[in-house]
This record gives structure tokens, C-alpha cells and sequence, in this order.
């Protein structure tokens, strides 16, 4: 099972950042997601179930994302999501931003990759930490990106 947590500040008010993560702006921060469509939308958000279409060159995947904690507080932000990939891992992801003052977020992106059967297993021991956490680098750094586009389009 690989693992991954990074905390960095983005200069920008929770809710600019929050908004980044709402269904019709989710390809700002996922570029590799061609759709992302509901399928059923709870109230409280946990147990929503959502079809996404990852694409990385050729290769496209569809797959369900379950909301499996939400939080949506003035000053905390949270939701974590799970779903299964090509039938061979099984990922669950969290989002979490934290009100450090108006101007200031923190955001936490924290998750895991577990194989679910013999080659998922195989292909995540595989798999070495430099890939992830520049996979990781990467989506936070978009995330932060798209933030302060947002911000400077809002001044």
C-alpha cells in the first residue's frame, strides 16, 4: 500500500479554494478527468456517487467515486472520496482546508493506493515513492495555481 500526506499555505481565502473543488470546476485541478458526472447526490454529500473518466494518453479508465466523509464549516473544509481503478487498486483520496486567517488556506491532500488483487499489489510495490509524491507535488501545486488565478481574477 503506498501513502501520501502533504500540507502546504495557499495565499487565498478557503472559499476560493473550496470552490476549486466543486463538480463544475473539478478539471481545473484534475486536467486528466475528460468527465465528471453525477450519479446520485445525497444530502449531507457522504455516500454521493459520482462516474469520472480519467484519460492518460491512449489509456481511459471510468470508474465510480464515492464521498465518504464531507465537512463544510466556515473555517474547515473537508471531503475524502474512494473508488476502484481497473478493478486492480482500490484509492481513497482527502481534501482538506483549514481557515488559517481571511487571506491564508491550508491545504492537506492525504491518501492511499492499495492493490485489491495479486497485480495491483505487484504494480503498487512497484511503484516508487518518487513517482508518488511527484504526482502528489504536482496536484497540489495545481491546486495552489488555480487558487491564486481565481484570487487575481476576483481583485
Amino acid at each position: 500500500m503506498q501513502t501520501w500526506h502533504k500540507e502546504i499555505q495557499i495565499p487565498a481565502p478557503i472559499e476560493t479554494v473550496w470552490n476549486l473543488f466543486q463538480l463544475d470546476q473539478i478539471q481545473r485541478i484534475m486536467p486528466n478527468v475528460v468527465e465528471h458526472k453525477p450519479l446520485e447526490i445525497k444530502e449531507g454529500v457522504v455516500g454521493s456517487t459520482y462516474q469520472q473518466t480519467y484519460k492518460e494518453g491512449k489509456r481511459t479508465e471510468t470508474y465510480i467515486v464515492t464521498d465518504i466523509e464531507h465537512e463544510n464549516t466556515p473555517n474547515k473544509k473537508h471531503n475524502k472520496i474512494e473508488f476502484s481503478l481497473a478493478k486492480v487498486f482500490k484509492i481513497q483520496a482527502a481534501f482538506t482546508l483549514i481557515k488559517v486567517d481571511d487571506q491564508t488556506t491550508t491545504f492537506i491532500y492525504t491518501g492511499q493506493n492499495e492493490g485489491i488483487n495479486l497485480m495491483g499489489r505487484i504494480l503498487t510495490k512497484l511503484a516508487t515513492k518518487k513517482q508518488n509524491e511527484k504526482v502528489v507535488n504536482g496536484f497540489v501545486e495545481l491546486v495552489r495555481t488555480e487558487a491564486l488565478k481565481d484570487l487575481n481574477k476576483e481583485s
